[in-house]
């Protein structure tokens, strides 16, 4: 019998585990099969773009979600070599990133490998692209929208053309600039606008090559996938539904203005927004709309799967095809 992997994406907002074995039967569209799953909101990330740190309680928060997933590990016998743990934007950039993951080693025996913004990006384009459609993923851009971080990945006819990470994340720009509840027209538009600037270096970046966006706009990560629940009305959850699925303009514009009405606690009151994501979700959108309206986009894909699925098919890989000892 193949091992059970698990893999683990500490980032920035949410933590996120997959338990799965290799998938033998040929009618999945996914490589893995899912035993176990498990994702906590901790905003690790929290404050961290005006101290540079991690602060105490974020870090707290995400050793007792990994205490939890450690345990559901256990439960599964996973072997301990065949745990992957990655983490992201705001571990890398703390000044007691390091510290952070000596904390989690000490406490719950996972060993952290903190990844550059291109790994990551690479990683989440493997995941995604392991479920999507052959049309959308030939000439597309995905964007993962995380608490600290956007990766920016182009690929083209299923291959990486380039990736960048920008330091635009939905705890940053809540942090910074949501100010009224429910969110004033002004703090929406500093939001998109500051959206708008990290997309001008995105550009920037892409002209090295060719500046043309590609044909498909594909999304992943929370806002993403919560915006796909919430038109579909997705009680409880289903990931299968969520990849693939199109939000075209109006939709989206629709479902935009309906959440800028409401205030915290009415946007908590939707069933497909998950505790702890009410007022990121703002944030999200501003980021969305940027993209949609910088490079003139009229719909996008959503897709479930990501850094975390990636992670978990590249090491699954990595061991499989290693040399015996």
């Amino acid at each position: 019998m193949n091992p059970t992997h698990a893999s683990i994406d500490v980032g920035s907002n949410t933590l996120r585990l997959l338990i799965a074995q290799p998938c033998i039967d040929p009618s999945s569209n996914q490589p893995w099969k899912a035993i176990g799953y498990a994702h906590q909101i901790t905003r690790l990330g929290e404050g961290l773009h005006e101290t540079g740190k991690l602060s105490l309680s974020g870090m707290e928060r995400a050793v007792d979600a990994l205490r939890e997933f450690r345990s559901l590990i256990d439960h599964h016998k996973v072997q301990a070599q065949h745990i992957h743990a990655v983490a992201t934007a705001a571990v890398r950039e703390a000044e007691n990133g390091i510290y952070f993951a000596e904390l989690v080693q000490k406490e719950t025996g996972i060993q952290i490998s903190i990844i550059s913004g291109n790994e990551e990006a690479s990683r989440s384009l493997l995941g995604a692209s392991s479920v999507l459609h052959h049309e959308i993923r030939s000439d597309m851009l995905l964007f993962d929208i995380g608490g600290g971080s956007t990766e920016f990945i182009r690929a083209h006819n299923h291959s990486l053309t380039d990736a960048i990470s920008c330091k635009l994340g939905v705890v940053r720009l809540v942090e910074t600039h949501l100010q009224s509840d429910p969110p004033s027209a002004e703090d929406y538009l500093a939001m998109k606008q500051a959206a708008l600037s990290h997309l001008d270096r995105v550009e920037a970046f892409w002209s090295k090559t060719t500046s043309a966006p590609p044909k498909q706009m594909v999304g992943t990560a929370g806002t993403v996938t919560t915006l796909a629940a919430v038109l579909m009305s997705l009680v409880p959850y289903d990931p299968e539904k969520v990849n693939n699925y199109q939000i075209e303009s109006d939709a989206f514009y629709q479902l935009r203005d309906r959440l800028l009405t409401m205030n915290h606690k009415q946007r908590e009151s939707i069933p497909a927004i998950e505790t702890g994501r009410a007022d990121l979700i703002i944030a999200g959108l501003a980021i969305i709309e940027a993209i949609m309206e910088k490079w003139n986009y009229a719909s996008f894909t959503t897709v479930d799967a990501g850094l975390l699925e990636g992670n978990w098919i590249k090491s699954y890989e990595a061991e499989s095809s290693a040399p015996e000892s």
